[in-house]
């Protein structure tokens, strides 16, 4: 199928001090450095991970 939705995250938190189930899923997104921006496919998984932690991640144009 092309043209596939994708959408930028960046992570703007550290996950120092956070519960292991946060940094599983920071890791899970493929980020795990400040600043680091990453391009996912946009999907109801990436979209379920980004509101549990809106915290830590960010929704680049």
């Amino acid at each position: 199928m092309a043209g596939k939705k994708t959408i930028k995250i960046k992570q703007i938190g550290s996950p120092i001090r956070r519960p292991e189930k946060q940094r599983k899923m920071l890791i899970g997104l493929g980020l795990n450095k400040m600043h680091k921006v990453v391009e996912l496919q946009d999907t109801p998984e990436v979209r379920g991970a980004i509101a549990k932690l809106p915290h830590m991640v960010a929704i680049v144009d």
